[in-house]
């Protein structure tokens, strides 16, 4: 839960740097993502002893598997948060069109609700909340994809914005790719509580095996 709100902390502020064009916060998270990184591996170690020691079974089994792939999604979160500051350092001067301003702000709120969702259902064992994660993350790909045809267009009318527009482009797939992470710890939610593997499934039948646990 610490590296979580660590990386909650690393995607709200690459956003607010993106969104307000402070360097100065941009180069915080930069160099913050060491601190994610060695959270990562740290909790694998811990992961790894409880394993070889304890050799756990069923649902403490269940919690140690589902641990170690949150961790997995949650260095990945910092790596994207990373890649948005950095991107906010290249366009630093650029003056963004008003709906990639829109999108990234409302996208990348989205995302850091998200990944707080995802954390507080992780805590409490709450599949609900998690898949209110996973609904969420619909509206996030609905936005990402509304963004990038506009972007698109935007490059067809003016080709001399096409370098600006690659920046913002991959500042949107970052945090599109945010959103996914989150979903993914959500989906470890529903498996630590129901022992159910939903990877790859679909929102309604992890809605299914909800009503398969009430």
């Amino acid at each position: 839960m610490s590296m979580g709100g660590l990386v909650e902390r690393q995607v709200n502020h690459a956003v607010q740097a993106i969104c307000s064009g402070d360097t100065q916060l941009a180069d915080d998270v930069i160099r913050r993502e060491d601190d994610v990184d060695k959270a990562e591996v740290a909790i694998d170690n811990e992961c790894t002893q409880i394993l070889v020691r304890r050799q756990p079974a069923a649902s403490d089994l269940r919690m140690v598997l589902a641990v170690s792939r949150v961790v997995r999604d949650l260095e990945r979160i910092g790596d994207e948060a990373s890649k948005i500051a950095i991107h906010t350092l290249e366009v630093k001067d650029s003056k963004n069109p008003q709906f990639c301003q829109q999108a990234i702000r409302y996208m990348g709120e989205e995302v850091v609700k998200m990944i707080s969702g995802a954390l507080d259902a992780f805590a409490r064992h709450d599949v609900e909340g998690a898949i209110e994660v996973v609904r969420t993350d619909k509206l996030v790909d609905k936005q990402y994809a509304s963004a990038l045809r506009e972007l698109i267009t935007y490059m067809m009318e003016d080709p001399r914005s096409i370098g600006q527009a690659i920046n913002i482009l991959w500042i949107l797939r970052a945090i599109e790719r945010i959103g996914d992470h989150a979903r993914n710890i959500s989906e470890q939610v529903i498996y630590l509580v129901s022992g159910t593997d939903v990877r790859h499934s679909s929102l309604t039948e992890m809605e299914e095996t909800a009503q398969k646990e009430d």
